[in-house]
């Protein structure tokens, strides 16, 4: 007998797939607090118990994340996102590196074939906030600016989904960008502004070789960092501020 289709009737499916797209669409950003309990019975026009259960499914998915004493937060813009980094707490810092690294360098070739002039201009004014991040010493503040920079990056490829798969692995391999920053090695290495610089100037001359081996050296050097690290526990991701010494 053929499948057929049904209709979702479920209210609490409903809430779901309203906080779904919440996600989804940016409203409800990754690592940013929900609405509280009282406040989401209120929009959503439902009852506290059908938020509670629309809640409790999306943070078994791993969408979001119930801090106790705090709140809940969005952890990942996907199920899918979600399902990449439960696979990525598996995994090494250095394992998941080497899987940025082949997309990052698809990325970067792809960018210098395919990029625009507005494309041209994001990346010039993100490896600008990225500096900026630098030099504030602000350890959170660099990472998302180095995120943006990476995912302006791939947005310059025009590949929809080579974007998306990136976009859900660069929240996921935050941790690994953690690690490197806390290193002890040379501000130099950590911050990388040469290598950086020098994937913008690649894709602006369209030089797609160019652009692969510079996205190449900056990956080589982060995963040299990762694997001269002694062994720690897995929960060992301790930040470092740019300029800090990981070992003090």
């Amino acid at each position: 007998m053929p499948l057929r289709s049904t209709a979702r009737t479920s209210l609490v499916d409903l809430v779901i797939e309203q906080m779904e797209q919440l996600i989804a669409d940016g409203e409800w950003k990754v690592g940013t607090k929900i609405p509280a309990e009282p406040v989401l019975v209120e929009q959503l026009d439902v009852g506290r118990n059908t938020v509670r259960e629309a809640v409790r499914a999306l943070v078994h998915t791993g969408m979001l994340e119930p801090r106790q004493g705090d709140g809940t937060y969005v952890r990942a813009g996907s199920g899918f996102g979600a399902a990449v980094q439960r696979r990525l707490r598996r995994a090494e810092n250095l394992e998941a590196y080497e899987v940025r690294a082949g997309l990052e360098r698809d990325a970067a070739r792809y960018a210098a074939e395919r990029r625009t002039d507005e494309d041209l201009a994001a990346l010039r004014g993100a490896l600008a906030e990225r500096g900026r991040a630098w030099e504030s010493g602000d350890v959170a503040a660099f990472i998302d600016a180095d995120m943006h920079f990476h995912r302006t990056v791939a947005a310059a490829a025009h590949n929809s989904v080579l974007a998306e798969l990136y976009e859900h692995l660069s929240d996921a391999l935050r941790g690994t960008l953690q690690a490197v920053l806390g290193t002890p090695l040379p501000d130099a290495v950590r911050h990388q502004l040469d290598e950086h610089t020098a994937i913008v100037d690649a894709i602006e001359a369209r030089d797609a070789e160019a652009a692969e081996r510079a996205a190449l050296t900056h990956l080589t050097e982060a995963m040299n960092a990762l694997r001269e690290q002694p062994a720690e526990p897995r929960d060992h991701h301790r930040a470092t501020r740019p300029g800090e010494d990981a070992r003090a």
